[in-house]
């Protein structure tokens, strides 16, 4: 089992990695949201521990992105609060199961086994427009049965105008799917990565809506 552990607090950190070790799993720490985004884009995890000692922001908009990217890879949250308010909005933003502390370390890895078992039989969609598809597991492109590159923020994007149905998808919102908002973002970078689309994808793939956004052209 491969374990993504993403928290600020190195002593609690260090405890769990030697754990993780003691049960024959691999386990990566890192303590940003950066580090943990490039982290999921480089391997595929059984399971990812957000420990909630870290701003409750960044693990909520690591978790929030995996949902929105169609990203099904366990998340199980470790916190000392005990507040339900909390614990209802890591759920209801796709967690998988919320331990709080102190515990036991034979609890979390059961509970880490339990909701890696449940994981296992979930089914993720293709995303397609027209005919291009998007396998979100993978994280590949196709145009007519023919595999597309695309850079990470050119997916990003790509992604969330086909999730918009056609719909005008906002600046400020294509933005934040490309960055979790962990960036200063120039003005002009977002109409950059929509050329290289275009470019890839052909020109008339993605429609500018001036002034507010841009869509997914209606498919032939």
């Amino acid at each position: 089992m491969r374990i993504l552990l993403l928290g600020s607090d190195i002593s609690f950190a260090d405890k769990v990695f030697d754990s993780a070790l003691k049960n024959g799993w691999n386990i990566n720490h890192v303590k940003d949201l950066i580090a943990a985004r490039l982290a999921l884009l480089e391997t595929s995890y059984s399971i990812v521990l957000i420990d909630n000692d870290l701003s409750s922001k960044f693990g909520l908009n690591l978790l929030r992105n995996m949902r929105a990217q169609y990203d099904v890879t366990p998340v199980l949250i470790t916190a000392e609060s005990c507040k339900v308010s909390e614990r209802i909005t890591w759920i209801d933003a796709g967690a998988d199961d919320y331990l709080l502390k102190p515990f036991e370390f034979d609890e979390l890895w059961a509970r880490v086994r339990a909701v890696t078992r449940r994981s296992e039989g979930r089914m993720v969609p293709l995303i397609t427009w027209g005919d291009i598809e998007i396998d979100v597991v993978k994280r590949s492109v196709t145009r007519a049965g023919k595999p597309v590159r695309l850079s990470d923020h050119e997916y990003r994007i790509l992604l969330t105008l086909m999730q918009g149905k056609g719909h005008v998808v906002g600046h400020e919102h294509l933005e934040a799917m490309m960055y979790d908002g962990a960036a200063t973002i120039e003005s002009n970078t977002l109409a950059v990565h929509i050329c290289q689309v275009r470019r890839k994808l052909g020109a008339g793939i993605i429609t500018t809506a001036y002034g507010q956004g841009y869509l997914m052209a209606n498919p032939c």
